[in-house]
């Protein structure tokens, strides 16, 4: 899906980048095509800066998507959810970083997640990327303790985990 979207400003290297922080943001486009998130406007100024485009490219981009049928379905129904990600080293959490081999594997969460459990870790939030979204998808798993390293050899001896990190 992800490359379906970027395919339909495939002339426009700089609507493709006000597209891809829409998306990794989850911020949508109203019925005025503004950019919010939930019902806060975003200015378009904002997001030119982030992006390093003029605003009117972010006028043009939010235009186009209300154009489109399919992408303006999209823009209007995403949302983004809060992370506790960065807030890891502010609650004393512990952010465990899998990487995989293929993302659309199924059961790479279950595995993951179940042998956390099985060491009677509380888990405090799971963030799966999702593959039509992202080049290089990882699930992100934040804990209330430090992860033992038995624990971290088991999660690397799984057959989908490339690599896995620790913040």
């Amino acid at each position: 899906m992800f490359d379906e979207i970027m395919e339909k400003f495939a002339d426009s290297p700089g609507q493709r980048e006000v597209v891809r922080l829409l998306l990794e943001r989850g911020f949508s486009v109203n019925d005025e095509g503004r950019v919010v998130s939930g019902g806060i406007e975003i200015p378009n100024t904002g997001i030119a800066r982030e992006v390093g485009v003029d605003r009117r490219v972010v006028d043009a981009t939010t235009s186009a998507i209300l154009e489109d049928p399919e992408l303006e379905e999209i823009f209007r129904n995403i949302s983004s959810i809060p992370s506790l990600m960065d807030l890891a080293p502010v609650l004393d959490l512990t952010v465990l970083t899998v990487h995989v081999v293929e993302a659309d594997e199924p059961g790479i969460v279950a595995q993951v997640t179940t042998l956390i459990a099985d060491r009677d870790i509380s888990i405090r939030q799971t963030v799966s990327e999702d593959p039509e979204f992202t080049d290089e998808p990882k699930l992100y798993v934040i804990t209330d303790e430090p992860l033992p390293g038995d624990l971290l050899n088991d999660l690397t001896d799984l057959p989908f985990v490339r690599k896995v990190e620790l913040e």
